[in-house]
């Protein structure tokens, strides 16, 4: 690979990766992802095509619904966009989201990349949004993001049994969830925060 890429606009730094705001031009790139079916699996999405139309779409629709908030995982040492995560059906009244991530590049899958982002979006969630609850589902086959989920914070607390076919076979939907009181903030406390009174 070539020379580091300019940086974009991102929102929220971490050790290896960065968020920021999804952009237009990035659709493309999206619709690349999803039309990558082992990644779709892991999503819980049917595998199908998907038309760039479609993502549009999505795009579109996402960026004007007030209960998600969207970003782009971008890997810091290159600039690459490299996946994407939210917070879906935000409920500000019992403080409460849903979680979502996806890396989409497959070479940057299994390197830790995907935890530090979970990381990331839960201190983004207690720390700026003032969440109390956060919850994700994702599949038993999915043990990569299982591991994932478990490393950021996220703990298991049920199963719907065979709910979902995916090769053949039946497999349990894994609920999980982290509270607010079971984190520290590491990285969004000190940018949240408000300024030392001047003297």
């Amino acid at each position: 690979m070539g020379g580091h890429a300019e940086q974009p606009v991102v929102n929220i730094l971490g050790e290896r990766v960065a968020l920021g705001p999804g952009r237009r031009e990035l659709v493309p790139l999206l619709y690349r992802w999803d039309n990558d079916f082992a990644m779709r699996r892991t999503q819980g999405g049917t595998p199908e095509p998907w038309t760039l139309e479609r993502e549009y779409a999505a795009h579109d629709r996402e960026g004007n619904d007030p209960a998600s908030v969207s970003f782009i995982i971008y890997r810091r040492e290159d600039w690459r966009p490299i996946g994407y995560t939210a917070w879906h059906d935000i409920n500000y009244d019992h403080r409460n989201a849903s979680f979502v991530l996806g890396i989409g590049e497959a070479d940057c899958r299994g390197q830790g990349l995907g935890t530090e982002a979970t990381r990331l979006m839960l201190d983004y969630a207690f720390t700026v949004l003032g969440l109390h609850s956060a919850m994700l589902t994702v599949y038993e086959y999915n043990s990569a993001g299982l591991a994932a989920y478990r490393r950021a914070g996220f703990r298991e607390v049920g199963r719907q049994r065979q709910c979902h076919r995916m090769g053949g076979r039946f497999w349990d939907m894994v609920y999980m969830d982290c509270l607010a009181s079971e984190f520290v903030s590491t990285s969004i406390r000190e940018i949240s925060a408000p300024e030392n009174p001047r003297s």
